[in-house]
């Protein structure tokens, strides 16, 4: 049994403004000519499939493309809800489309769907549990122990009818922990881990019952506790903290029960995502300028702000996506403290300490009468 093991796609995504629509279509053509090249039985992909509860039109396309695309390859799929995904909207129609090979669980019932795949060796479960809050399983298990997310998922997966003689596999959206080492995060997901804090995290140990356990919730690949234990991570870079990650995408070889294969299969993106430093005049010189179809975040050290400086770098670099600046006054503005002002202070005392901080100076007169007017409209001043 051969198969690959996809996560957070988030199709329909749109990163500073921009829609990822062509970059996400590029790579799951990608995929799709992988899958056929390496004659995989199935394509998992663990949750996050669309970044929005309500994608768009276009997202929507994408996927009904993708996956008519494999199952005319006769290219099983087997898909989950993640976090971001409706699982109602999700869960439309998957009776109907299990009758092309195409499973896709949206929706916890109380139960964990299983899809049998035949092969040489016999059969290999593929069982699929969706993103679930420990609320949504004590809904079914009042009786259960579900104090913590760690026991409300085991208490899921106590459910579930596994032959532990026999190949399974399971589809998982959650925060999976090992010995009480986090997954290395980035992007969106930071904030996410954040919020969950002690609370919404599963060891991985509750998932010794299966061969292998495709996870999706992290956008960095990785293996959590054990080689066949792992986040296949999003397919795309989708943000500033994941420019120095290298997507891949798992092909797992499955022969007789515990003879596993796991290749990691490096992804290329339509255009890379990456970050250019230094002053402006030197960042559009012609021998500087590579890879110009990129996406770029770019930090300029030029002292003083330039006006329509993302414009120009647009004229060389067409895709920049930010802007920012790391100079003396952004550092000094970091760095500064405004309690070190008196209470007392009055609105101009503490608007000249900002500016001798921050600028090396003070407001000019039109600067002034912009303060001190925009002061008086928010009431944090009575000089207008």
């Amino acid at each position: 049994m051969r198969f690959l093991h996809l996560g957070d796609l988030h199709l329909g995504k749109i990163v500073n403004e921009i829609s990822m629509i062509p970059d996400q279509a590029y790579m799951l053509d990608q995929i799709l000519a992988l899958a056929k090249d390496r004659k995989a039985d199935a394509v998992l992909i663990a949750g996050d499939i669309y970044d929005k509860s309500i994608p768009s039109e276009e997202a929507v396309k994408l996927l009904d493309g993708f996956l008519s695309r494999l199952a005319n390859e006769n290219i099983a799929v087997i898909a989950i809800s993640g976090n971001h995904d409706s699982d109602e909207r999700l869960h439309f129609g998957s009776s109907l489309f299990a009758s092309r090979n195409v499973y896709i669980t949206g929706r916890y019932e109380g139960k964990i769907p299983c899809t049998d795949l035949q092969d040489e060796y016999g059969t290999v479960h593929f069982m699929s549990l969706p993103f679930v809050k420990a609320s949504l399983v004590r809904h079914f298990y009042p009786d259960g122990d579900t104090d913590t997310y760690d026991a409300a998922v085991r208490t899921a997966l106590a459910a579930a009818d596994v032959n532990t003689a026999e190949r399974n596999v399971l589809l998982a959206h959650q925060f999976v922990t090992s010995s009480g080492k986090d997954p290395e995060t980035a992007g969106s997901e930071n904030v996410m881990s954040d919020h969950v804090g002690t609370i919404e995290k599963v060891d991985v140990s509750a998932f010794d019952a299966f061969d292998y356990l495709a996870l999706g919730h992290i956008h960095r690949p990785q293996r959590v506790g054990r080689d066949t234990a792992r986040y296949a991570g999003s397919i795309l870079k989708y943000s500033l903290s994941e420019i120095g990650h290298n997507k891949s995408v798992p092909l797992v070889t499955m022969k007789e029960k515990g003879n596993i294969d796991v290749e990691l299969i490096p992804l290329k993106p339509l255009r890379d995502m990456r970050r250019i430093k230094g002053k402006l005049e030197d960042l559009v010189r012609p021998e500087n300028i590579t890879d110009p179809d990129d996406y770029i975040y770019a930090v300029l050290t030029d002292e003083e702000t330039i006006p329509e400086a993302i414009g120009r770098l647009r004229t060389y670099y067409p895709h920049t996506m930010k802007l920012s600046y790391d100079n003396s006054h952004t550092r000094a503005l970091e760095n500064y403290d405004p309690g070190k002002i008196t209470e007392k202070a009055t609105f101009r005392e503490l608007m000249t300490d900002f500016y001798q901080t921050v600028k090396g100076g003070e407001p000019t007169e039109e600067e002034w009468k912009i303060l001190i007017e925009t002061a008086g409209k928010a009431g944090v001043s009575d000089e207008a």
